[in-house]
């Protein structure tokens, strides 16, 4: 996918990745897969696979983009849900400690430190299964988001499920974007998780997305799943109104205490296909390489970028597992030719920025665009 330019003998030879990024409207892209379509997709040759996903990406896409985010863990652990993968559980005796939230001036400067090093979008998370009796704490929150967002950063939240008027409010705060992942199938779900049913998290992301806030929802790869769930939690997201803005792609980090601490890792090539998969069926999303990134030599991380991931959580740590840190993250964008996406640059988050009365214009290209175009 790469090639050299030469423009005069006298220039050197430029090395540029080959990208062609248009704006899409949402009409063109499907949200009528069926499960057997995009088990097809998952199930074709790997390297017929990445090269459709690859030709996706630069379609939708400017391929050399890739966004930065750095994650940070604003209230650990003590919390009352059961989900098998996770050492913040007050079910499970593992090494993550509880702790109060935290004061908005330790994350003010975190979010400061991230934007410094590169990063565009910060992301809080809060250890808890809803903000029911937490109005302090929520206050405190929506300053972080008002102050983060006034550094020019987009915001992302994780505070588990929402009300729509939280979300309303959190949507008035500056919240771009907010995390609520699906984690797998419908199907698997009652296997990793019993303390919130799969509807409920359906209902917090149709809040999110009623406020106005892109969605962030995705899942984890090596819970004990098969191909069929990870296909199912494509198809899951790919049959929403809208598609979410980021779809995380995340390997399992066994941790000790919990009940998935002896789960062997997800085969790489799983991941990839994964990746590929998404990209495949939600053209227009940014793809998040998430957890278990640091352990992938840089080999197998430009597959992945190849395949059609445009994001990464990078800096010094993500809740409770390890991080790539930003220097190296850097460097290894600049031997493959990638380059940090800009705020507000990827077209879904921009376009929920824009006021309201400013869409009239977007909403007539929807309407005179063709829905019989499909990736």
């Amino acid at each position: 996918m790469f090639r050299l330019l030469a423009h005069q003998k006298s220039l050197p030879f430029r090395r540029c990745l080959a990208t062609h990024a248009v704006s899409i409207p949402s009409s063109i892209t499907r949200h009528d897969w069926t499960r057997q379509e995009i088990q097809d997709i998952f199930n074709a040759p790997l390297m017929d696979l990445v090269f459709r996903a690859a030709s996706v990406h630069r379609k939708y896409q400017d391929a050399s983009k890739v966004q930065l985010c750095t994650l940070m863990n604003i209230k650990t652990g003590g919390c009352t849900e059961d989900c098998s993968y996770c050492s913040q559980s007050s079910r499970y005796s593992t090494p993550t400690k509880a702790s109060r939230l935290l004061d908005i001036e330790p994350v003010i400067e975190a979010a400061r430190k991230a934007k410094e090093n590169g990063s565009t979008r910060f992301c809080m998370g809060a250890a808890w299964r809803d903000l029911a009796g937490r109005k302090r704490g929520f206050e405190r929150i929506l300053e972080m988001v008002r102050e983060v967002r006034g550094m020019g950063m987009e915001v992302c939240t994780t505070l588990g499920m929402l009300s729509p008027d939280q979300a309303r409010q959190l949507k008035e705060a500056g919240l771009t974007a907010y995390n609520h992942n699906l984690d797998t199938s419908r199907e698997f779900y009652p296997q990793v998780i019993t303390s919130r049913s799969y509807d409920e998290r359906l209902s917090t992301i149709d809040a999110v997305r009623d406020a106005g806030i892109s969605v962030c929802s995705g899942g984890i790869l090596g819970l004990g799943e098969k191909d069929e769930d990870r296909v199912g939690l494509i198809w899951e997201v790919s049959n929403m109104s809208e598609h979410p803005e980021s779809f995380p792609v995340n390997a399992l980090v066994p941790i000790a205490g919990t009940p998935l601490e002896k789960n062997e890792p997800v085969s790489y090539h799983t991941l990839v296909r994964t990746i590929a998969t998404a990209r495949v069926v939600l053209p227009s999303t940014i793809i998040r390489l998430a957890a278990g990134r640091n352990t992938m030599p840089e080999s197998e991380q430009a597959m992945c970028f190849m395949a059609g991931a445009n994001a990464i959580f990078t800096g010094e740590q993500m809740l409770t597992t390890p991080c790539s840190p930003w220097d190296e993250d850097k460097a290894m964008m600049d031997r493959w030719g990638l380059e940090g996406m800009q705020s507000f640059e990827q077209v879904n988050v921009a376009r929920k920025e824009r006021p309201a009365t400013n869409t009239l214009d977007e909403t007539r290209t929807k309407g005179i665009a063709s829905d019989s175009v499909h990736v």
